[in-house]
């Protein structure tokens, strides 16, 4: 079962890497409209929550919302998605399995693909066709 999970964690950060390196650095702080974040803000925020909800659902560590601002720079960006996701491979791979390590991944899970949806809409909308999705 831990193998089937691990390999469904590093699908999605292979296919949230791929969408985030579609989008071409001098469009990396641009927004689709003046209330929504920018695609830096949308995945620094992929990137916090998967950490909020390692701590909070997973580690079970009662951790406060205080994101990390924005990547001011796709580099960046890319760096903290890479960390945020290793760490959670590192967490699980620690962990015997129960209900509430189950639970805890799969609400992260739901939450990444939640923002990568967008992330991919924030592509076409720009023109730019997203990798293609692979699961």
């Amino acid at each position: 079962m831990k193998e089937k999970l691990l390999a469904t964690l590093d699908n999605s950060k292979n296919y949230t890497i791929a969408v985030a390196t579609a989008m071409p650095d001098d469009r990396f702080k641009d927004k689709l409209i003046n209330t929504s974040w920018s695609f830096n803000e949308l995945l620094s925020h992929i990137a916090y929550g998967i950490s909020w909800w390692e701590r909070n659902y997973i580690e079970k560590v009662q951790t406060d919302w205080d994101p990390f601002p924005a990547a001011s720079s796709k580099a960046l960006a890319l760096s903290q998605l890479n960390h945020s996701f290793d760490s959670l491979k590192d967490t699980l791979q620690k962990l015997a399995l129960n209900d509430d390590v189950m639970y805890g991944f799969k609400a992260t899970l739901d939450h990444i693909t939640h923002h990568r949806g967008q992330a991919v809409l924030f592509l076409r909308n720009l023109g730019i066709t997203p990798p293609e999705y692979t699961y």
